[in-house]
């Protein structure tokens, strides 16, 4: 009994560090919106950096699973809340609550802000981290966009179902594969079956010679929900996708 106490006193505490390492926290966007975002930061601060957008109609709790496996495999990260969302697990979508008692649009284009400036956080507080942008569906098309606009920007790029989503709140119908001609980072995309169509030319306009993309054999899901434990299908994204990070980062 005297050798077992201490351990469980250690795992114990163990347990109280990673959660002190997971927190919520806000700050402003580009217009003054406030932005809410979940750090599951256990590791160290040099430790390369997922920042991780949602997708259409939800919020950062599409990450609630995902993002603690992320850290298993060594990487620090944050989930954020884009403007344009609701709720998903449970989790309500604080930015787009602040940005609608500001009386801002909640359109998918309206979020690039939101994205650029949780980049900026991540870059200001995590200085010496390598920085990976994942996005979800719309976020996606905006996050390979940004990375190309501003090509010292990340270090990498995943997006989970990307496409031109944005051709009815005023952007051209190639608008991220206008940015994609000059990203020069990795790139990992990967979708549903079925949906490589809508990323055809993004993905080919990319020049770099170190972007990958995965399709399932099965029917699969849209955006990184892909990647949740109940579906059946979730494994093989995970094989795809810490094949792409163990390679590059």
């Amino acid at each position: 009994m005297k050798r077992i106490l201490p351990m469980l006193i250690l795992l114990s505490a163990c347990i109280t560090s990673q959660a002190q390492k997971t927190k919520t926290i806000t700050f402003k966007s580009t217009d003054e919106v406030v932005i809410t975002a979940d750090l599951y930061t256990p590791h160290s601060e040099e430790t390369t950096f997922i920042l991780l957008f949602h997708q259409a109609g939800w919020s950062r709790g599409e990450y609630v699973e995902t993002a603690p496996k992320l850290n298993k495999l060594g990487y620090n990260c944050m989930a954020i809340d884009q403007r344009s969302g609701d709720e998903i697990n449970s989790v309500v979508n604080q930015t787009k609550l602040s940005a609608e008692k500001l009386g801002k649009e909640t359109r998918f284009v309206d979020a690039y802000d939101d994205l650029i400036s949780s980049i900026k956080y991540v870059k200001s507080n995590y200085p010496k981290a390598r920085l990976i942008v994942w996005g979800s569906s719309y976020s996606s098309g905006l996050s390979l966009r940004i990375c190309g606009e501003y090509p010292e920007i990340a270090n990498g790029v995943i997006a989970f179902s990307p496409g031109e989503y944005y051709t009815n709140q005023g952007k051209s119908e190639t608008f991220v594969e206008e940015g994609a001609k000059n990203i020069n980072i990795p790139v990992f995309i990967t979708s549903a079956k079925g949906e490589e169509q809508r990323y055809e030319g993004i993905f080919n306009a990319i020049p770099t010679a170190n972007k990958h993309s995965f399709v399932p054999k099965s029917n699969g899901q849209h955006g990184s929900r892909a990647l949740w434990s109940k579906f059946e299908d979730s494994g093989a994204y995970w094989i795809a996708l810490k094949n792409f990070l163990r390679i590059n980062f």
